[in-house]
């Protein structure tokens, strides 16, 4: 690395001299991370927390707005990685490098700390980072704020729902930071995700002098992108959703379902948005060709291969009765469940009631894709322990041999490390909160004290385990469904309890580990710890914050959002994510798993989905054994395979497509055929494409949605398939659809 003359490399009498005793034992860290270290390089600059805080402001709007619509764009951290870069450099130019002295103290600072440096740039990351909810969007609490206003139509206060978000984002941080010394400063644990940022890091600051350089590229491409989004985002809307086999075939419910892109197979469906391309799957173009591929064989194999068999071949759980790609739930009469009857005023289930309406029903997909997200949650517990199990084990007991560290956990004891007691109080502070929430607001959260404890210590028991499989394979099972059959079995009835118990279980393991992903990227650019964990703390509670603000906004000014029946068909304001949120509420709380998945409900054969997660990999590892010659066998990835479709709903087949389609281009034939090309512009091209993507999207809605002003024609009606959400049943009755007799 020495030769690549990075800015953040100069300073000689700082480096260190590396013994070759001293470097990783993983070869892609050997490869990658940089072995020197200057630890002069100012870090608490003005630069730092102005675009810092600024950044993580930027997207926590943006995203909660985005968060709302049909496509719901996540914007992540590379954005910011890639803008910063020019504004940093701008910032050094031109802010004056005078000092301040602070009265009384021996403090003094200066708004200009000299060069833009790498280290500066790291930390806005974080802060971005915490921003995007470690690139999840925005806060998974906002979920259950959601649909408690727009779905059940009860209320919470704006303090409970702070309370909620902040302490369900922070409360894993408490036990990750004790866990930093088992899964961070151990060379084995190696987190193959932290080398991506590394390495973009790497490739901006290395000196540019060339004509198109990437900072120019990135102004050139976000213009294209600000501009070219005004016809998909209002001009002509269905360039967001072209399924011309609906066009080609007006009055045929076959070709509906087959070819529409947002309600079935979608062949042919394809997009000229990149909110289309970009949202639920996250930018193609920083997607590594390998999970492409795998993605793709589970896509297809669920989507052209089991749906089809399932729903026009074997007509499984009656699947003719309601539309063959749909997230809604419905009655055995193939019309929408009336969930609202079915609740009473201590909102719980009703029990004469939901025995009058009868078993809740679901499409022939959404079933199905429950019972493949069963098999994708146990295979991959089954696959790391057969496939990465002596491997990890081996990383783990070789981390604890305290007498070898490699280079960079030698530079990195150079810095003051965190006391112990700054995450213990952070544990107890958070968990306190979260008692006082679930004792004294109870009447708006459900959840009992208990509960609370019982999520934390599900969370804690997990975080190591599933930290060392991620750290190692990158790959992170969830507790999502664990949790909500857990608490659906133990306290059914109950819509809120159960998501706010999903939450703490879930979101609290999956912040920790995130929170220790961000601490080993901290660790390879040679951060200062302290600094890594304020940075941390501050962002996920403005970051929150402003997720919660945007979203009570949003809630309590746009007409009917997130109700997709009352809602045009063009409206933005659809909110997949919450309708999906919703409907497992209403199953995994307000039914309750023995109701559904269980001997009371229509769907207890998916329990078997559970068993060939089981099994699965182990076919694959024995064919493995049997035929160790083809190498080709232990490239099949099953929770990849699996875990392929487990985003839709709410993400529909145009999504998939068009994700496909230029991830083969970008990172196949581009990066095959224009490698220099590909290294020098790739992300910067994705950066700028969501930049671009994201300040038109909200100039138009300040300017022209918030007033009223839309366009009405055919170019903005829908995709027009509308027969594609009919069902096919004999003598089923739904408006707008025939009558099959």
């Amino acid at each position: 690395m020495d030769s690549m003359g990075m800015e953040y490399n100069a300073g000689d009498a700082a480096k260190e001299i590396v013994d070759e005793s001293d470097v990783s034992p993983i070869e892609q860290v050997r490869l990658t991370v940089p072995t020197t270290d200057d630890p002069t390089l100012p870090v608490w600059t003005f630069r730092m927390w102005f675009l810092g805080i600024l950044s993580c402001v930027l997207l926590s709007f943006l995203n909660t707005f985005f968060g709302y619509h049909t496509e719901p764009l996540v914007i992540t951290m590379i954005s910011i990685q890639v803008a910063t870069l020019p504004i940093g450099k701008f910032l050094a130019k031109v802010l004056p490098r005078t000092k301040f002295h602070i009265p009384g103290t021996t403090w003094e600072f200066s708004l200009n700390a000299g060069p833009f440096n790498v280290k500066e740039h790291v930390l806005i990351s974080i802060f971005a980072n915490t921003g995007a909810a470690f690139g999840s969007g925005t806060a998974y609490a906002i979920g259950i704020v959601d649909i408690i206003w727009v779905f059940y139509h009860r209320k919470i206060t704006f303090f409970a729902s702070w309370i909620l978000v902040i302490t369900t984002q922070v409360l894993g941080y408490g036990w990750a930071g004790i866990m930093r010394k088992f899964v961070v400063e151990p060379a084995h644990m190696w987190w193959p995700s932290s080398l991506v940022q590394v390495s973009l890091f790497s490739a901006l600051h290395e000196k540019d002098n060339s004509r198109m350089s990437r900072g120019k590229f990135f102004l050139i491409a976000l213009v294209c992108s600000f501009a070219w989004y005004v016809f998909p985002g209002y001009l002509f809307k269905i360039l967001a959703t072209i399924s011309w086999v609906c066009w080609a075939f007006p009055k045929s419910v076959t070709a509906h379902q087959i070819g529409s892109g947002r309600d079935g197979l979608g062949i042919g469906s394809f997009a000229l948005d990149w909110s289309t391309i970009a949202s639920f799957l996250g930018s193609p173009l920083i997607t590594p060709f390998f999970a492409i591929v795998n993605i793709i064989v589970g896509y297809i194999l669920t989507l052209y291969v089991v749906i089809p068999i399932a729903y026009y071949g074997l007509n499984v759980y009656s699947a003719h009765k309601f539309p063959i790609f749909s997230s809604d739930l419905f009655n055995s009469k193939g019309e929408l469940y009336n969930v609202s009857a079915i609740v009473n005023d201590k909102f719980e289930i009703d029990l004469p009631s939901y025995e009058q309406q009868g078993l809740m029903n679901l499409s022939v997909f959404f079933s199905l894709t429950y019972g493949i997200g069963f098999a994708a949650v146990i295979s991959t517990l089954t696959h790391v322990a057969l496939f990465n199990g002596k491997d990890i084990l081996g990383q783990f007991r070789a981390s604890y041999k305290a007498n070898k560290v490699d280079i960079h956990t030698k530079l990195m004891r150079k810095y003051e490390d965190i006391p112990n007691w700054w995450f213990h109080v952070m544990l107890g502070a958070s968990l306190l909160l979260s008692l006082v929430l679930c004792i004294f607001m109870k009447d708006q959260v459900q959840l009992p004290w208990w509960g609370v404890l019982f999520a934390a210590g599900l969370a804690l028991t997990f975080t190591l385990p599933i930290s060392i499989i991620t750290a190692t394979t990158n790959q992170t099972p969830g507790l999502n469904v664990i949790t909500e059959y857990v608490m659906g079995i133990i306290l059914p009835g109950r819509p809120i309890a159960n998501v706010c118990f999903k939450t703490y279980g879930y979101i609290s393991m999956a912040q920790a580990i995130s929170f220790l992903s961000d601490f080993k990227l901290g660790h390879y650019m040679k951060i200062p710890p302290r600094s890594m964990f304020v940075v941390q703390i501050i962002g996920t509670i403005i970051a929150g914050t402003v997720n919660l603000s945007v979203a009570w906004w949003l809630l309590h000014t746009v007409e009917n959002i997130c109700q997709h029946d009352l809602l045009p068909p063009s409206s933005p304001w659809q909110c997949p994510n919450d309708r999906v949120f919703y409907d497992a509420s209403v199953l995994w709380g307000l039914i309750g798993p023995k109701r559904i998945f269980g001997t009371l409900g229509n769907y207890s054969a998916l329990n078997w989905f559970f068993l060939g997660g089981v099994l699965g990999p182990i076919i694959v590892w024995l064919l493995h054994k049997a035929f160790p010659n083809q190498k080709w066998i232990p490239l099949i990835n099953l929770p990849v395979v699996l875990g392929a479709t487990a985003l839709m709903p709410p993400a529909s087949s145009v999504n998939f497509n068009g994700w496909i389609v230029v991830g083969i281009i970008f990172n196949y034939y581009v990066f095959k055929y224009k490698k220099s090309w590909w290294q020098r512009y790739n992300y910067v091209l994705s950066a700028a494409l969501d930049a671009g993507l994201a300040f038109m999207a909200v100039l138009l809605y300040f300017t022209l949605d918030m007033n009223g002003v839309q366009l009405s024609w055919w170019g903005n009606d829908s995709e027009h398939c509308d027969l594609a959400t009919c069902p096919t049943a004999k003598g089923i009755i739904v408006d707008g659809c025939p009558v099959y007799s």
